[in-house]
């Protein structure tokens, strides 16, 4: 007996069936066909010819049932699972075709990776929301006229160390992360080291744009104090101090879709960053700010996009400032007569001034490096700080009851020392005639 196989059709080979039936019946002619197929009238004949010899066998696509001849071959598709599930678990398929590639020598595109991965059942790393209707605004033209700088609290060691903020700043035109370290806390030694990152790779942008964090400004609704008044402006924090002194705006965003360049710029590194760190064992800030500082060069290549203008807006230091001594804490003192000042219950000794005068009730300005340094900076210069020497041994007389060695080593002995006077026989000293109390005469009320 004669068996048939079951064929099953996609709805443009039953739309084909059911027209060119209606062509060989006679209902309708070819050209006809051809207009309501979306074909040429030589492909709808070469159809019928096919139909007639093949029957509905002849609208099924000849390679159905067949091994693609650019299907990677099973054991490298298990290589892949593998590598995915072990040395690179937690990668997107993005970040692992271009690791393979890299690393491994497999040319494969993120959509295979993922079909393969689909097909072994291995979880998504990433799920994404799907996208709203936002208005973005327009990159800017320069590279260089725009910084948004900003800090991510996240669980960036995944539980192998403590939780840290990662704080960076990524340019506005190209997309670039200028710099970038890792902090326990958001804080202004971060924003420092970003900044002097950025000025010594790139140089100084024209502006900050950042979140109204307490490290940009103080206390915006309280009423300026009288000396705020009487400066003609309110008191700034340090590192809006460090911007003012090198010459860069500020721009407080009001929302976090305000400054979205960054904010996405975080979505990838919680993913691409976070399983590199996972991929290094890292499990200290040390260990996390190095594992960075590799990561940012190939985040820079990967998605750093060319500006619309080609001539940057970056600005070089001006003349008689340094990074170090800008990008600091400073602290207002007042010298000592000296030539020293206190600092955290130390005292700290200043050298000689260079114009000869003497530092005795001047105020100066501590800066706390990040380096861990200390300097002082008084009419342009700078001068470092050293440890004080120890204050001298005040030396004075002492009125002492004298005794010869002989009489002071028998008074020694327990069983030559002298009793104690009682209080009858202790007479009390005689007060000198010429003493200011007896040369004027009492006053007596009566």
């Amino acid at each position: 007996m004669e068996t048939r196989e079951a064929i099953t059709l996609d709805t443009r080979a039953q739309q084909r069936l059911m027209v060119l039936t209606h062509v060989m019946a006679g209902e309708l002619g070819r050209a006809e066909a051809a207009a309501v197929l979306g074909l040429s009238v030589r492909q709808v004949r070469r159809l019928l010819d096919r139909y007639r010899a093949h029957g509905a066998a002849a609208f099924v696509h000849g390679n159905r049932g067949r091994t693609p001849v650019n299907r990677l071959d099973d054991p490298v598709r298990a290589q892949i699972v593998d590598l995915a599930t072990t040395t690179y678990a937690g990668f997107n398929p993005v970040h692992l075709a271009e690791t393979l590639a890299e690393e491994v020598g497999l040319m494969l595109s993120a959509r295979t990776l993922r079909r393969i991965l689909v097909a072994a059942n291995v979880p998504q790393v990433r799920t994404r929301r799907p996208p709203k209707h936002r208005s973005r605004r327009e990159r800017m033209a320069r590279a260089g006229m725009l910084l948004q700088v900003d800090g991510s609290r996240h669980d960036w060691l995944e539980g192998r160390g403590p939780m840290l903020t990662l704080i960076g700043g990524i340019d506005d035109a190209t997309g670039v992360f200028t710099g970038a370290t890792f902090r326990a806390q958001e804080d202004g030694a971060g924003y420092f080291t970003v900044l002097a990152q950025t000025a010594a790779a790139y140089g100084l942008p024209v502006a900050l744009y950042s979140d109204q964090h307490g490290i940009f400004i103080k206390d915006p609704n309280r009423a300026p104090t009288l000396a705020e008044q009487l400066a003609g402006k309110r008191s700034t924090t340090q590192v809006r101090r460090a911007l003012e002194q090198a010459g860069i705006g500020w721009i407080g965003a009001t929302s976090p879709q305000a400054k979205g360049r960054i904010e996405r710029g975080w979505g990838t590194a919680q993913d691409r960053l976070r399983s590199e760190l996972r991929r290094a064992g890292a499990a200290t800030i040390e260990q996390a700010n190095a594992v960075l500082a590799a990561y940012l060069a190939r985040h820079n290549e990967r998605f750093a996009v060319p500006p619309a203008d080609r001539e940057p807006a970056w600005r070089a230091w001006p003349a008689g400032l340094s990074a170090e001594a800008v990008f600091c804490f400073h602290y207002p003192r007042r010298v000592a007569p000296d030539a020293t000042l206190s600092w955290e219950g130390r005292t700290l000794a200043l050298p000689p001034r260079a114009d000869g005068r003497s530092w005795a009730g001047t105020g100066v300005i501590v800066e706390e490096r990040l380096d861990g340094s200390l300097w002082v900076s008084h009419g342009g210069l700078e001068y470092p700080l050293r440890e004080a020497p120890p204050a001298p041994v005040v030396l004075r007389a002492r009125h002492l009851n004298r005794e010869p060695l002989a009489d002071l080593a028998a008074a020694s002995r327990p069983e030559t020392r002298p009793a104690l006077p009682s209080a009858a026989t202790t007479r009390r000293p005689m007060r000198d005639p010429n003493h200011p109390w007896r040369r004027y005469p009492a006053v007596r009320p009566w």
